[in-house]
């Protein structure tokens, strides 16, 4: 795995920041982007202050911490130099986690050894696609028995668990 510091976080990540509240920038803060982030780099990890947060150059960076975060709103995150992973490589570092009661879904960074399948982040993103669709449109569901809710969840669950195509599980659903 690859360690990542200030000289080489910044290229090709996926991060989830911490959402930080009253942290005060330096005023001779490390770096200051073109689109006006701040950073500041610590031994442990980067604070970045920032009103632009998600697909961030050639990086996917979220904020957690706040439920609704809208873009032109400045926010402080941190994350520790062991939270940043390789977006554009085949190692299999991340997750979809599916809220079936919202009706959506994201990626995130495995954090823990759980029974989850993992992902190399492109593979993840071409799931995660095709998930989104299935939750937010119902039309397809009509096509079995089950309701709409059931018929969902047991197809996501067995995309996500299967090397199967999206139509072949659906075909196994239909049987």
């Amino acid at each position: 795995m690859k360690n990542y510091n200030h000289t080489n976080f910044f290229k090709h990540t996926f991060c989830e920041f911490q959402e930080v509240e009253n942290f005060d920038f330096p005023k001779d803060s490390h770096f200051k982007s073109n689109a006006n982030s701040l950073y500041f780099y610590t031994k442990e990890g980067v604070y970045r202050k920032s009103n632009h947060w998600g697909r961030v150059a050639n990086c996917h960076w979220k904020i957690i911490g706040k439920k609704h975060t809208k873009n032109q709103q400045r926010i402080t995150g941190f994350a520790t130099w062991d939270a940043f992973f390789p977006i554009n490589s085949s190692e299999k570092n991340f997750v979809i986690v599916v809220d079936f009661y919202q009706n959506s879904a994201t990626i995130q960074s495995k954090k823990t050894s759980n029974n989850a399948p993992i992902f190399s982040f492109v593979e993840a993103q071409q799931r995660l696609k095709k998930i989104r669709e299935l939750l937010q449109n119902d039309a397809w569901t009509s096509y079995f028995s089950q309701d709409s809710k059931e018929i969902k969840q047991l197809v996501v669950d067995a995309f996500l668990n299967s090397s199967k195509s999206l139509q072949q599980i659906k075909l196994d659903f239909k049987k």
